[in-house]
């Protein structure tokens, strides 16, 4: 038997595959391999301590998450996106997002109303931007956690994810006197998914999405032009 079907004694290649996406999904998110980092099979395999088939399976899990992008003959790597890319990603993050809220209104539980009011707390009490930048996205997800719609949101998460690296790079150049303005934005998200009011969610989630484009594309250093 040769290393590449060995038997792995953590489980089948499914959940080995799982829990690679996971490790993975993780590190990039958190922007320990950032744009342009190739995933190389062997590497991973050996670093993770498994066979090259779940590693095979976890990266295309994470190419559908929007993680990682394949190239014929030279493997996979973290996406590397240009400014108009990310200017595109975030218009249709504008236009589906409040979709994705409207929808999921109606559905939302008073549980998780009170782990909203909770998350944005925590928000308003900490500076890290790596602890920021897990909490908005927690906020912003939990308010889609009611909508009905699986294909909505995968391709919300989606655009999430292929954005993430470049809104950390910008977050640590920004002005530190913007952190009450996404604060209040996100209570008048909040104030809005509390009276579920789909008009002013869709309103304030839009404007909310939109300033942070506009402020990124004012730092095109942040981006890589050509590929």
């Amino acid at each position: 038997m040769t290393p590449e079907h060995a038997r792995d004694p953590r489980g089948s290649d499914s959940v080995r595959s799982q829990r690679i996406a996971g490790i993975l999904r993780d590190e990039i998110l958190a922007g320990d391999l950032p744009p342009g980092t190739w995933l190389r099979q062997d590497e991973l395999a050996a670093r993770l301590g498994t066979s090259r088939i779940p590693v095979r399976e976890a990266l295309r899990i994470l190419e559908s998450d929007g993680l990682t992008e394949s190239f014929p003959n030279r493997g996979s790597r973290v996406p590397v996106l240009s400014l108009e890319d990310v200017n595109t990603y975030y218009r249709m993050r504008e236009r589906l997002e409040p979709l994705t809220l409207t929808e999921s209104l109606p559905h939302l539980t008073d549980q998780q109303l009170a782990h909203l009011e909770h998350i944005q707390d925590e928000i308003e009490n900490q500076n890290d931007v790596n602890r920021f930048l897990l909490l908005d996205r927690d906020f912003h997800m939990m308010t889609y956690a009611g909508c009905p719609s699986d294909h909505l949101l995968a391709m919300t998460e989606r655009l999430w994810n292929s954005t993430q690296h470049y809104r950390r790079a910008f977050m640590v150049l920004a002005d530190p006197d913007r952190a009450p303005i996404v604060n209040a934005e996100h209570r008048l998200i909040l104030d809005a998914v509390r009276r579920r009011d789909p008009e002013d969610g869709e309103r304030y989630l839009t404007g909310h999405i939109r300033r942070t484009r506009v402020e990124l594309m004012a730092h095109p250093e942040l981006f890589v032009e050509q590929r």
